[in-house]
């Protein structure tokens, strides 16, 4: 009998919690919490607003604080009767860790630390924004790629490297004296920053050299970043697909459903024979009346008088 209550009022309170949560007033309230808390981190880096202000900062984060702490309790409270669901969550999972870090005494001992999770709050702001979530998921999605890519990448200026390392490292220390500094180079010259002026000196060592950077920029800067490009386009495109397969979210309490349509059964033919000779007799009579108003001089639809 205790276990059928205790199970009843879990169930009741999670579906009011629900309620709450799911409600667009308290997704804005969130949102803009959040989007408040960026402002005071901002305003904090301005020491004559610190100095100013240091006390009504400290109680705006300490409200902030409480505030973000009875939206995770309210959260865990919609899942009261499931909450493993809640912590499969990886966006519940990362709002607690933000908020539960801000109690622990090892990290409000750290400023520093405290400081980066405070703005961690900040990267809260995705979890209502659907299409930043999808772009987040797809950066999560091409990292496997991104890391073959910086494989290639690695290799691609480690051959490159030793080879100018080989050729210009007497006629051009300063940029190919070692292999670090020639990695360096190389590694400019994929963002084409600089292109000319390397050109330019190597030319003045050899004619070849325009073969040995022209390779270089056709596979590093053209193939290697439109590759990288390709990768994240396909994660974004699996992303967004996962999205729509997962289908809208519930329709908030607040907003009505749309009533179902009931079908209309077909008039009997008498009936509809009848109606149909009613109209028709009234539209008789309303055209007798019109012609009957006309004046005699009168010709054309009704309205229109044309001078005799």
């Amino acid at each position: 009998m205790a276990d059928a209550r205790t199970t009843r009022l879990t169930t009741r309170l999670a579906a009011r919690a629900s309620r709450a949560v799911d409600s667009p007033h308290f997704t804005r309230a969130v949102f803009v919490l959040i989007a408040a808390n960026a402002v005071l981190l901002g305003a904090e880096t301005y020491s004559g607003v610190v100095a100013a202000w240091l006390p009504l900062l400290k109680t705006a984060e300490y409200l902030f604080l409480a505030a973000f702490t009875a939206e995770i309790l309210l959260r865990l409270a919609a899942h009261a009767d499931r909450p493993a669901a809640f912590f499969r969550d990886p966006w519940n999972l990362f709002d607690l860790a933000v908020v539960t870090g801000a109690f622990l005494p090892l990290f409000r001992e750290n400023t520093t630390v405290l400081r980066l999770l405070r703005l961690a709050r900040v990267l809260r702001a995705a979890r209502f924004l659907p299409q930043l979530r999808v772009v987040i998921v797809a950066v999560g999605k091409s990292l496997p790629g991104t890391l073959s890519f910086l494989l290639v990448g690695g290799l691609l200026l480690y051959v490159y490297a030793m080879v100018g390392w080989t050729f210009f490292a007497d006629d051009d220390p300063e940029h190919f004296g070692s292999l670090g500094r020639a990695a360096l180079t190389l590694f400019l010259l994929i963002t084409l920053d600089g292109l000319g002026d390397a050109v330019r000196t190597g030319l003045e060592i050899s004619r070849w050299t325009i073969v040995y950077f022209a390779s270089f920029v056709l596979f590093g800067s053209f193939l290697l970043v439109n590759l990288l490009i390709g990768v994240v386009i396909g994660s974004l495109d699996e992303a967004r697909r996962e999205a729509e397969a997962d289908g809208e979210p519930p329709r908030p309490p607040s907003v009505p459903a749309v009533a179902p349509v009931v079908p209309v059964e077909p008039l009997p033919l008498p009936l509809l024979r009848a109606r149909i000779a009613a109209a028709r007799t009234a539209l008789d009579e309303a055209e007798r009346a019109l012609t009957q108003a006309a004046p005699a001089g009168a010709t054309g639809p009704p309205g229109e008088r044309v001078a005799g």
